[in-house]
């Protein structure tokens, strides 16, 4: 069997099939992990405590939710449309909803918020905060429109159920701290469907009966209220509901009297209690700061004659006092005494100053003999030796590191030029090879039946030229 011919140049397989291996990139491997996350897991809703929260030049909003275990990073881009962006703070507990994906420059799998829910809050809750927002913008909330109740108050208005205990209890404490006072009741429903409405009517039917006086002069002189109070008792959020709507709220802050909200237990917190002029934490402490002007007044006119015999003799005794502290200023600024201290003052100024000066002189003839002894162990003589003997030495490593420098750059050159001339056709043509060009072009001819009859050709070889027509 004949044995096939190899040429010099034929390695033979390098890389055979069975010994390769799929070797993907980074980019590649974090694009197969994004798919395969955001087709596996997709939008979901995940809940933890918000931490590292920042909010970029940009608009974009970047933070971490975190439980005991473990953390998530969140991004929330500006032009998301989510709502309640104002509760993302660092330490709120939340719910948020997103698409779950890779952030490929770093390497992180991320949430891409799409929703945003206080963690164990309702969709009351969240109604609540964003009415409270909405009027809170308004103004309705602001301080300065607040009005202050009037003090001795005659007749009142009273918008509450006539069957709840809260009317008994603001009842019992007006019977007990001031009788007389004139109540005025606006019946309605405080809890259920429409409730709201009768509540915003009765504060609006009391602010009409306070200017009309047709169809009241036969109960009092004055029809006039001087405010009114909307209450109820407690319950939990959907039964103060009521008290949470905006029609309430506008009706409350439009208002011409003063009001006073007093809504469910003392941790209740309702919109009526934020626009409302005064806020009670129950209907008994509301009756009580209605009551405190008349009710606190009692015992002012039963001690008001020794409040003014004790008034009149601290009177006396400041005025004494301030008499006998004049006395005393005319004796401390006698000029005489002014002149004792001044010259006091110059002998401790005299006497400070020469134990400065001593004390300095002591100090720099110390620094003076310090210097003058580290001057001599320096020896100024033996230092420039060594400073010059380190000098030689430096110029001498220098010498040996350019020789080094030099001698492998020259090494360096030569295996090049070994190489470029191994890899040199002329090389090539030393080995018995020649070149066919196209004599006209220059072109390298490498296959035959690129030739034409009659084509001149242009062979070079090792030594010279030979030049050829072509027969076919």
């Amino acid at each position: 069997m004949a044995k096939t011919n190899r040429s010099q140049w034929d390695f033979g397989e390098l890389f055979p099939t069975e010994a390769t291996r799929r070797v993907l990139s980074v980019s590649e491997l974090t694009t197969q992990v994004k798919r395969l996350l955001e087709k596996e897991v997709g939008l979901v809703w995940v809940t933890g405590e918000v931490t590292n929260l920042r909010v970029q030049s940009s608009g974009h909003i970047y933070f971490t939710l975190k439980d005991a275990d473990a953390q998530l990073n969140c991004v929330l881009f500006r032009g998301a449309a989510v709502d309640n962006r104002e509760i993302l703070q660092d330490g709120q507990k939340l719910i948020v909803q997103g698409d779950l994906t890779v952030y490929g420059p770093r390497g992180q799998y991320q949430l891409v918020v799409r929703a945003v829910e206080l963690q164990g809050v309702g969709a009351l809750q969240l109604a609540f905060e964003r009415l409270k927002r909405k009027l809170q913008s308004e103004g309705l909330f602001a301080t300065e429109r607040k009005r202050s109740l009037p003090k001795y108050p005659q007749r009142i208005g009273l918008v509450t159920s006539p069957t709840g205990a809260a009317i008994r209890d603001v009842l019992h404490v007006i019977q007990r701290r001031q009788p007389a006072l004139q109540i005025i009741l606006a019946p309605c429903r405080v809890q259920g469907e429409g409730a709201a409405e009768e509540i915003a009517e009765a504060v609006r039917a009391l602010n009409r009966y306070s200017v009309t006086s047709s169809s009241v002069q036969r109960f009092h002189d004055s029809t006039n209220l001087d405010l009114i109070l909307v209450t109820r008792g407690g319950g939990s959020l959907e039964d103060l509901w009521a008290f949470n709507e905006e029609v309430v709220a506008r009706a409350i802050f439009e208002s011409p009297l003063p009001v006073v909200s007093a809504v469910g237990h003392e941790i209740d917190i309702t919109i009526s209690d934020f626009v409302a002029d005064v806020r009670a934490a129950t209907p008994s402490a509301a009756a009580e700061i209605i009551t405190e002007g008349v009710f606190a007044s009692r015992p002012f006119v039963t001690e008001a004659p020794g409040w003014m015999a004790r008034r009149t003799r601290q009177c006396l005794e400041r005025e004494k006092d301030a008499l006998d502290g004049l006395a005393h200023r005319l004796v401390r600024v006698h000029p005489r005494r002014r002149l004792q201290d001044e010259l006091q003052l110059l002998d401790d100024l005299q006497a400070g100053l020469l134990r400065s000066v001593k004390f300095r002189w002591r100090e720099c003839f110390a620094q003076w003999q310090n210097a003058h002894q580290r001057l001599t162990r320096v020896r100024p003589a033996q230092l420039l030796d060594r400073w010059r003997q380190s000098l030689r030495e430096l110029d001498r490593r220098l010498r040996e590191l350019r020789e080094l420098a030099v001698t492998a750059w020259q090494a360096n050159l030569e295996m090049v030029e070994a190489r470029l001339r191994l890899l040199s056709p002329a090389n090539v043509l030393e080995r018995g090879y020649s070149i066919t060009t196209d004599a006209a072009t220059g072109k390298v001819m490498r296959d035959a039946g690129e030739v034409r009859k009659g084509q001149r050709l242009k062979t070079r070889l090792k030594k010279g030229e030979v030049r050829s027509v072509a027969e076919g």
